[in-house]
């Protein structure tokens, strides 16, 4: 396995610190890719020049930038010509804003803002639920950036490819399923007004149940989630009225 460049992945993080309208996030990326240019060229002419076609105009999810940056080092290394990484990174721009979008703003953050917001239903302090969901968020950031610079790296040219063959496509739609399932175990603590306590009468169930929920959603996704959603209601519903909750 390729030898991860660390210095690349810590500047990563900072990919969005000069975005402007003009380039994007293209001068972030010439920031980022910097430390691999310099072991690369050491000519200064050279060096120089590869710094002044990495500052062009480039675009992409933040969290899935590092897996550009890999494919163009991997292709600057190979001693690809300067014109095919330039269409290279054109052509891969569009797909990595779009699958990061879907993945994380639409899937990942709302499952993790969902999941916050049961835990303070449920009695945590708030403080609690803030820390669970910095924690839990970034668990997929950090993952999610390693990873797509080892991919980068690995594939090189053919990193679209391997993008289409990896599990990260199949995820987005189990995300969103087991959000459905958080949210309607938020609904039905919303309307139990909250459980207090980690005991097991009936009352209490919810925190296992919410478990349980979202295990369903992520494992089954679409079949689980019509029902699993109708249950939760349902049985909300029914507690009501049977008087479990006073």
């Amino acid at each position: 396995m390729m030898r991860l460049p660390w210095p690349v992945m810590v500047r990563a993080f900072a990919v969005q610190g000069s975005w402007n309208y003009e380039t994007l996030m293209g001068t972030g990326f010439a920031f980022v890719i910097l430390p691999a240019l310099r072991r690369l060229h050491t000519d200064p002419a050279a060096l120089h020049e590869a710094i002044r076609r990495h500052e062009g105009t480039f675009n992409s999810h933040p969290y899935l930038a590092p897996l550009a940056l890999g494919a163009v080092i991997r292709m600057e290394e190979e001693g690809e010509d300067p014109a095919v990484i330039e269409r290279f990174k054109a052509a891969l721009r569009g797909s990595l804003g779009t699958l990061g979008d879907q993945l994380i703003w639409a899937g990942w953050r709302p499952l993790c803002v969902l999941a916050a917001l049961v835990l303070l239903l449920m009695g945590a302090p708030w403080w609690v639920a803030i820390v669970s969901f910095l924690l839990l968020y970034n668990v997929l950031h950090l993952v999610l950036m390693v990873w797509g610079l080892r991919l980068g790296l690995a594939g090189g040219r053919s990193v679209a490819e391997r993008l289409r063959g990896s599990a990260l496509r199949r995820l987005q739609p189990r995300l969103m399923a087991a959000g459905s399932f958080v949210a309607g175990v938020a609904l039905a603590l919303v309307v139990l007004r909250g459980v207090p306590t980690l005991d097991m009468r009936p009352g209490h169930l919810w925190i296992p149940m919410a478990v349980l929920a979202a295990a369903a959603g992520a494992r089954w996704g679409e079949r689980a989630r019509r029902f699993g959603v109708a249950a939760v209601a349902v049985t909300a519903v029914a507690g009501l009225l049977a008087g479990v909750v006073t």
